[in-house]
């Protein structure tokens, strides 16, 4: 069992920043990947961005591509988003997750998720 929980959150203004933590405890983070989705009211979850396990390999949706950034420190079992020129569509909550598996969009492919963390940007 893996268990994520996220951190970092809140309420910022539309151009602002926020940088969210994902700390995973339980079975090894080892070859691991990590992604952050996040979910609107009345809307899908949808896939924002992952990290294979070495970091070599970054994937973004592009609704946040030069805006977002994912981080990992695998010796802190460790992953962060940085959030950059914040929009007010970015308001979701934000999760991550967790899978041993190449594929990183989808999140049926995804094994563990953390309880999320509200993200409201404000115009």
């Amino acid at each position: 069992q893996v268990q994520l929980v996220e951190s970092g959150g809140g309420l910022v203004q539309a151009g602002g920043s926020l940088r969210l933590s994902c700390a995973a405890s339980g079975r090894t983070f080892f070859s691991s990947t990590m992604g952050w989705f996040r979910q609107a009211p009345g809307k899908e979850r949808e896939f924002v961005a992952a990290s294979s396990w070495r970091g070599g390999s970054t994937n973004y949706a592009d609704s946040v591509k030069g805006r977002f950034t994912i981080s990992r420190d695998n010796a802190k079992n460790t992953v962060y988003l940085q959030m950059n020129s914040l929009k007010p569509e970015d308001t979701a909550v934000y999760y991550c997750a967790l899978n041993y598996d190449s594929d990183y969009v989808r999140p049926e492919a995804y094994d563990y998720w953390g309880q999320g963390t509200q993200v409201t940007v404000s115009s």
